[in-house]
This record gives structure tokens, C-alpha cells and sequence, in this order.
């Protein structure tokens, strides 16, 4: 039998440890703690009732006594010098007041078996006499006689029992038979055996408190008839959710001490279904897990589905499969853990519920990446060289693919081309018991990161890292455009991510650098995200002068043009964004490249239209909003139109930040194909902007028009494909290769919201993304710039032609 299994009450009663006193040896002094209490051979004899020989240990002192390799030796009652002492290996402990059975050789007579064993050993004691001995070794002894064997350090107790018996203790006990052991009644040690043992009806008692035919009141767990893949079955959802389940085998894989307590077991006897995880999370409440990797235990529980941020039907998230309210024991330790598995998910993302949840549905791991991970949850697994796609946040977590050649960007990024798209191989990594380096995008973890797969808030399917693999930069730097030419109009576009006066120095500093030294001073820059003096403190505050004044001379500082500023307070709290922070669009400009046409009456709820004047388009107000009061702007940024001058042309700029993507459901959510709800917002929103484009173009078809901002959208999506409308607007983020399509990177997908788009009648343009944020864990705003060098149209396509030769020309001139 294995030792007494430690019990470790988890989320139901505290464990408390056991420590384990190893007491001095003695040489030839009676013990003070671990004794033998009775001895017995006539088990199975004729006559005999109890069916085995046994030797029954006993501890007089106050704390435990450990016995690991310790053993009990028998020597026959006539010892000769050809005799031989036989030994049975110990191991486990024996309590403070307690008692330890170890049970011999079997006979073929009795008809009691002994209670549950500590130890079993196969020693055939004789019957009326034999020496037994406790040794601190394993070893087997070499004495023959009582004066050797007192002198050996090694023995911590021995009695001879019988009259005959030579080897024992000043003198032998009386003769015990079939039916009678040699017992110590007091349990005192006076080094004579004969004073010490009475003869008498065998008693043996295990360290249970067990006696013959007695029922064991702590009997050792046994594995019961669940295991976890029964647990976690075939769909989503456990099919023994709230049942309890008991004695359920594992081996601990790892534990979890912070947050969301609990351990991680795997059954080391797997099935052959792919559906069916052989993991699962044993979440243990405020109590930090008092198990280790490599414990084998039985836990016992309630078997429960954990969605995170809560049931209600709105929450998207799935749910991970768990056991609460556990109790474990532990039959053994130090055991290997099982080899992790390498993550190997299909290209293929999601089965589809027509909307409807997922939930249900048979698990396909071999179709669907999510339905892997799902088929892995709790699962010990590793993924190899693992590259990083999404880089380090402020909570410690990354993204990295499991499929390195699934679409790929030039800088070592997953594009996201479409929503059938969605890129299977990315999963997130948290820490664990290893926190991974910080890392950016193209980075690679070379070697193994190992952990196990949950579901959480946030990016679904995760990987808690228990080892990372070492940290190989990729090498990536921010970008640097060139710098537009005389005769190019440049205009960028830059979500500064809630800037406000209150913010420290380095922010502005860090933008401001990226404008003059990454985007070389563009000649107007669209921003999104600038926010009223004062932030997010909500006080009915909505001028952003100081915001402004801090940003523009941090440009100055950076070496950078005086740039001015054009924007519209908006109402207070009506644009969305950060409680407080009254965020709006807003256009900086170089007045020694451009002039900004200003014609006065914009505000905060007057609309912008478009007039003629000398034949072509005009605004009535500049800066103006489009449609502030309609419906489709509640909540959100008005975007702001602007009429600029650049080399006596006309150029209409509108700064626009459309409606987050707040409350769609999630890409891998339970309901599929996810509800993008935010898009209703959007379109509306898109088809207002594209009205007013429209109402330009029908002044004067020729007009140049940007339209630059975030718009919270892909570039296969329905708003933009609404901007775009017949072709006579041009978003030029299609104008990238596929590779490049990218602004922004979101759960390991490099994607675009940001744009700047173009009517078509302007055919010379340099465009580019400027990545300086997004691949980066350290970022001074979450979104990568970008920036147009454009050759405005004279609105007569044989005049351009004849103006573009020329500014050729003079560009090309030699310079005195």
C-alpha cells in the first residue's frame, strides 16, 4: 500500500501542513517515540484467525516520526551463521500517538484479513518465535547476536519473541502460537522484552485507527468514475455541468497562486477523441493552490462553466470548463509531467450558428481553430519558435501565431484581409509561473513556450506560459517617410490617443518627434483623439488651447514648423470618447506651405454646406462640421471640414473619427457569425459624408477633396465601400500591396481604421503608412500614422497635365 495520502481541503477547508520530525538515532537506548508494539506469526496457520503475519509500529512521542527508508528486519528464532536477516522497505510516516501496520506473508488458513496495510512485505515470520527488528536503513543487518545487534546504531528497536529466541533484548518475550502475538501494552521502552510484551489475541491497528473487520474511517481515495474528458466532452459546454463529480485523476501541470486561483491537471491516460480535452482548470477561490506540478491526485468538486464577464445573454465570450468548491487528495508527487502537446490549429476559424450560439454544437478541431483551442482547454501544450504578432501590453500579455506562415506581414505580423479572414493561428499569452520578455512585433520566442489554454476576457483562447522560449528581437524600427517635394500637398493623419494638456511632457515630446521626424512635417495633419484642457476631469470644460499650445510647441522643440490649429469645441459630453475629455477632430497646418481659408460662423451645432463662388466650391463656414445634429453623429465626433489653399489651388480636407466599435461581439465569441452592431452607427455616418462629397462634386466636379481620419473600419468594409461609392473616391489604403494594409493592430491582427482617402480626380499621390506605434510595446499613441503627398488638380485635367510638366521643371532646376 502507498503511504497515507496527504489531504488538501481547497476552497472548502484549509489545509494545514504536516511536518516531519526525525528523531536522533540512539545506540542501545530505549526509544523514546517510534516502538514496536506487536508482533505476530501464526498468520494463516492452522488454528490461526487473522489470514497474515504482520508487525505493528507504534509512536510514544509527540510529534511524527517519517520512516522513509527505514524498514523492519525478521530473523529466524535460531539464528545460525548462514542465517539471514530478511527486510521490508518503509515508507510514510508515523503519527504522533499513532500506530503503523506493516503486514507479511500470507498463509493458506484464517479467515479475518488484516485492516488496510501501511506497508505490505511478503516475510513468512515464524509462529512461536523469531526476532523483528526497526531499522533506520534498508540495509539489510549482519548481527547474530543480541550484544551485536544492541551495538548497532542502525537498530532503533528490536524484540525476540519466544523463549528460544536468541537475538533480542536482555530476554525474550513469552511464547506466542497461531492464535497469540506479542504485544506492548504500555508502549514503554525498558530494553527487556520479556517486561515490555505480553502475550495475548492479536490487535493489529493501521494508521487509520483500523482494526480487523473494523470499516477503514479515512479509507484511501480511489479514483471515482469520472474522468476530465468526461468532464469536458465533446461541445463547449460541460455535459456534467453542475453535477458534482468525485475522486476525478490527474496530474498537476501547473498551479496558478494570483487572480483567478487554481491548477491546472491532466489525465495521463488519454482517450483516442480529438474533441475531448484532457485538461481542466481546478479553480480554488481565495485560496492560493497547495498542490505542485507533478502531484498525482483525486479531486473532487462541482463541475461548472465559467463565462468571463458574466452570464447574461449579451455577454458574447464562451466560457471556460472548471471545477469549484474542490477538495484533493494526494496520492503521490514528483511525478513527470505529461509531454505538452505542439499547437497545431486548422486554418479554418469558426463553425457558424447562423448568429445563434455555438455553444452546442459538436466540437471539429480538425475544420475550426477555436474549436481546437476548445479541444486543448486545460490542456499542457507548446508552441515551438513562437513568433510575436501582437506585441506586449501593460497587463504583461502578447500575441504569438502557432502558424507562421498564415498571412504574413513584411515586418513579421498576421494581416487581416476580411472577415473571413480572422487568422486561426493567433492565440494570447499571459503569464504564468514565466512571464514572457516584452516584446514587439517580429520578435520571436526561439525554443519552447509551454502553459496551458483557458478562455478569458479579452482575446479568447489564451496560453499561460509556464517557460518561454529566449527572446530573439526581429528587429523592427519605427518608419521614416521621405519628404514631400515642393510642388506635393502632404497631409497626414494621427489619433494622438486622448492627448490632453494634463499629460506628461514625454507624450508631446514623443508625438511631436514622430511628426517632425517620422512624417518629415507634413503640411496638414488630420488629428483624432485631442482632448479639452483638463482631460478626463469632468468639470464642463471643453476648450483644448492649451492642449494645442503644448502640442505645437513641442513640435517647435523638435525642431518642427509653428504649425496652426483649426477646431471646434464640441458641445460638452455630446462626442463620445473618454467620460470628461470631450475628444474632437481637429487640423494643424503649416502656414509657410498652406493657407488655411478661414470664413467665420462654425460651431459646435452649425452645419457646413457647400456653395459656389467664381464657379467653383466653397464652404459657408471654415472650419465647419458636417450634419452635427443628425442622428448619426450621437455620441461621436462631428467630422470637421476645412478649405485650404496650396499653390493657388483649392483643397477641401475633413477630419473624421466615426463611431468605435464598442458593443459588437466578439470574433470569438459564442454567437457566429458575430453581430457588428457599431456598423449600423457607421454606415449612417459614412453615407453623410460621402452626401457631403457628393454636394462638392456637384458645385464642381473637378474639386480636390480628402478625407482623412479614423474611421474605425476596415478597408473591406461596408462604410468605406460606401466612401468609395461609384470609384470617384479613392481609398488608398487598397493602393498598398495586401502585406501592407495596416494601421493598428488589435489581438495579433495587423489591420487598418485609419484612412485617408481621396477623390479620384487627383491622379499624383505618394501614400504611406508610417509605422511608429502600433507593432511596438512601447507606444506613444496606439495608432500608426499615415501621410499623403498629393499633386492637387487645377479641376481641368489638360491644365494639369501642362502644370504638372511644369513644376516638374522648376523642381528640377539647379538652386543658386
Amino acid at each position: 500500500m502507498r503511504p497515507t495520502p496527504l489531504r488538501v481541503g481547497l476552497a472548502v477547508t484549509a489545509a494545514s501542513a504536516v511536518t516531519f520530525a526525525l528523531a536522533t538515532p540512539i545506540h542501545a537506548a530505549p526509544s523514546q517515540d517510534a516502538l514496536i508494539a506487536e508482533v505476530y506469526g501464526g498468520g494463516g496457520n492452522s488454528g490461526a484467525t487473522l489470514t497474515r503475519d504482520f508487525v505493528e509500529l507504534a509512536n510514544a512521542g509527540a510529534t511524527p516520526v517519517a520512516v522513509d527508508g527505514w524498514s523492519v528486519q525478521y530473523l529466524p528464532a535460531s539464528a545460525s551463521a548462514s542465517s539471514q536477516w530478511q527486510v521490508t522497505p518503509l515508507t510514510g510516516a508515523i503519527a504522533a500517538g499513532g500506530r503503523f501496520l506493516v503486514a507479511q506473508a500470507k498463509g493458506t488458513g484464517g479467515t479475518v484479513e488484516l485492516p488496510a496495510p501501511d506497508v505490505t512485505g511478503t516475510i513468512a515470520m515464524g509462529g512461536s518465535g523469531g526476532t523483528i527488528a526497526l531499522v533506520t536503513e534498508t540495509s539489510a543487518l549482519t548481527c547474530k547476536t543480541a550484544a551485536d545487534c544492541a551495538a548497532d546504531p542502525r537498530v532503533r528497536d528490536l524484540v525476540g519473541y519466544g523463549s528460544s529466541t536468541v537475538v533480542r533484548e536482555t530476554t525474550p518475550t513469552a511464547n506466542p502460537g497461531n492464535a497469540t502475538s506479542a504485544a506492548r501494552p504500555a508502549l514503554t521502552d525498558t530494553d527487556d522484552n520479556s517486561a515490555d510484551f505480553a502475550i495475548g489475541a492479536p490487535t493489529p491497528v493501521n494508521s487509520h485507527g483500523q482494526g480487523p473487520g473494523n470499516p477503514d474511517p479515512d479509507p484511501e481515495p480511489e479514483p471515482g468514475d469520472k474522468r476530465v474528458r468526461d468532464i469536458q466532452g465533446t461541445t463547449r459546454i460541460s455535459p456534467l455541468l453542475g453535477q458534482k463529480v468525485s475522486g476525478v485523476p490527474g496530474v498537476v501541470t501547473a498551479t496558478r497562486a494570483t487572480g483567478d486561483r487554481g491548477f491546472w491537471i491532466q489525465d495521463t491516460a488519454p482517450d483516442n477523441d480529438p474533441r475531448t480535452s484532457e485538461g481542466v482548470f481546478v479553480y480554488t477561490a481565495a485560496l492560493a493552490p497547495t498542490v505542485e506540478p507533478g502531484d498525482e491526485v483525486l479531486v473532487s468538486g462541482t463541475v461548472a462553466e465559467y463565462r468571463p464577464g458574466g452570464d447574461a445573454a449579451s455577454n458574447a465570450n464562451q466560457t471556460l470548463t472548471e471545477i469549484t468548491g474542490a477538495t484533493v487528495t494526494v496520492k503521490s508527487k514528483g511525478n513527470a509531467l505529461p509531454t505538452p502537446e505542439a499547437l497545431t490549429p486548422p486554418a479554418g476559424y469558426l463553425p457558424t450558428a447562423n448568429g445563434g450560439s455555438i455553444e452546442s454544437l459538436p466540437l471539429d478541431p480538425a475544420t475550426y481553430g477555436q474549436d481546437y483551442y476548445e479541444s486543448r482547454e486545460g490542456m499542457y501544450v507548446q508552441v515551438a519558435d513562437a513568433r510575436v504578432v501582437g506585441p506586449t501590453n501593460s497587463f504583461g500579455e502578447t500575441w504569438i501565431t502557432t502558424n507562421p506562415t498564415q498571412n504574413p506581414t513584411a515586418r513579421g505580423g498576421t494581416i487581416y484581409l476580411g472577415y473571413d479572414q480572422p487568422n486561426s493561428g493567433r492565440i494570447k499569452v499571459k503569464p504564468g509561473a514565466a512571464a514572457p520578455q516584452v516584446s514587439n512585433v517580429g520578435d520571436v520566442w526561439r525554443g519552447a513556450t509551454v502553459g496551458n489554454v483557458e478562455y478569458t476576457n479579452f482575446g479568447g483562447y489564451t496560453l499561460a506560459t509556464k517557460a518561454v522560449g529566449e527572446h530573439v528581437p526581429g528587429g523592427i524600427t519605427p518608419e521614416v517617410t521621405d519628404a514631400q517635394r515642393s510642388y506635393e500637398l502632404s497631409v497626414a493623419t494621427y489619433n494622438v490617443e486622448n492627448l490632453a494638456a494634463t499629460n506628461d511632457q514625454a507624450k508631446f515630446d514623443r508625438l511631436a518627434a514622430a511628426v517632425v521626424g517620422n512624417l518629415k512635417n507634413p503640411d496638414v495633419v488630420v488629428l483624432e483623439e485631442i482632448q479639452d484642457n483638463n482631460g478626463a476631469t469632468d468639470d464642463g470644460t471643453v476648450a483644448a488651447d492649451a492642449t494645442f499650445a503644448k502640442f505645437t510647441d513641442a513640435i517647435v522643440a523638435a525642431g518642427g514648423p509653428r504649425y496652426q490649429w483649426r477646431q471646434i469645441d464640441p458641445v460638452n459630453k455630446a462626442d463620445g470618447g473618454e467620460p470628461g475629455g470631450n475628444i474632437r477632430v481637429a487640423f494643424l497646418f503649416n502656414p509657410a506651405r498652406v493657407s488655411f481659408v478661414d470664413r467665420a460662423g462654425g460651431d459646435a451645432t452649425t452645419p457646413v454646406s457647400v456653395v459656389k463662388q467664381h464657379g467653383r466650391a466653397a464652404l459657408s463656414v471654415s472650419p465647419g462640421r458636417v450634419a452635427p445634429a443628425d442622428p448619426a453623429w450621437n455620441s461621436s465626433r462631428k467630422p470637421l471640414a476645412g478649405e485650404f489653399k496650396f499653390r493657388g489651388r483649392t483643397v477641401f480636407v475633413v477630419a473624421n473619427h466615426f463611431n468605435s466599435k464598442g458593443g459588437d461581439q466578439a470574433m470569438h465569441g459564442r454567437y457566429q457569425e458575430p453581430v457588428r452592431s457599431s456598423e449600423v452607427q457607421r454606415a449612417k455616418q459614412a453615407a453623410l459624408l460621402r452626401g457631403f462629397v457628393d454636394q462638392v462634386k456637384a458645385v464642381d466636379k473637378g474639386a480636390n477633396v480628402v478625407l482623412a481620419g479614423d474611421i474605425n473600419d476596415y478597408q473591406f468594409s461596408p462604410a468605406v465601400g460606401t466612401l468609395t461609392g461609384n470609384g470617384d473616391v479613392v481609398a488608398l489604403m487598397d493602393t498598398l500591396p495586401a502585406t501592407e494594409r495596416y494601421s493598428y493592430v488589435f489581438e495579433g491582427n495587423s489591420q487598418t481604421l485609419d484612412h485617408i482617402l481621396i477623390s479620384a480626380n487627383i491622379t499624383r499621390y505618394r501614400y504611406d503608412v508610417v509605422h511608429v506605434n502600433a507593432e511596438f510595446a512601447d507606444q506613444a499613441s496606439d495608432h500608426d500614422p499615415q501621410v499623403v503627398k498629393l499633386r492637387p488638380s487645377t479641376g481641368n485635367a489638360h491644365v494639369d497635365q501642362l502644370v504638372f510638366v511644369l513644376e516638374d521643371i522648376v523642381e528640377h532646376l539647379p538652386r543658386h
